[in-house]
């Protein structure tokens, strides 16, 4: 399964690639960080990154986007601009009919780490060693957006398993 990981942001949107299975090595396949400037109006820094994402879907072919669930924060602008990057996010994979699934960061974190409170440098080090880099990405949105993918992998693959189990199961009895 190859898995897109996005870490939505209007200033840095964490992109990541990672292909794998369940009970399988992982393998990192691409990890960089759109950047926009918060000095050019909103509407073009969101085309930026819409062409940034469309780029990575095209070139990268995922069997799943998996994105950041925007959870609420004291800062609405910060909100604002991640909810607007997600939702690009999500338009981009449903035009193109791949599957999408939002993750919360406490579920990323307990995945990789095994713990739901586990800070960004716990993160980044787990993501190293899960893909066995030399390093943690950087900056964090890069490590975030692999996190998101790994988890994916982790917990998407095992769904996509036990509903293919209780679909054939459903089909053998009368």
């Amino acid at each position: 399964m190859r898995v897109l990981g996005i870490d939505p942001g209007l200033t840095r949107c964490g992109m990541g690639v990672v292909e794998g299975d369940v009970g399988r090595p992982l393998r990192l396949v691409d990890v960089n960080v759109l950047r926009t400037s918060a000095s050019v109006p909103v509407a073009i820094r969101l085309v930026t990154i819409e062409k940034g994402i469309n780029a990575w879907i095209e070139e990268y072919e995922p069997d799943a986007v998996a994105v950041e669930r925007v959870f609420a924060r004291s800062d609405v602008s910060t909100v604002m601009g991640t909810a607007q990057a997600s939702g690009l996010a999500l338009v981009a994979a449903a035009r193109r009919g791949i599957p999408v699934a939002l993750h919360t960061p406490s579920e990323v974190k307990a995945a990789v780490s095994g713990n739901g409170r586990a800070d960004k440098a716990q993160v980044g080090a787990m993501v190293a060693r899960l893909l066995r880099l030399d390093a943690p990405p950087k900056p964090a949105d890069a490590a975030d957006a692999l996190a998101l993918a790994i988890c994916h992998i982790w917990r998407g693959g095992a769904q996509a398993r036990i509903d293919a189990a209780v679909a054939a199961a459903g089909r053998r009895t009368p």
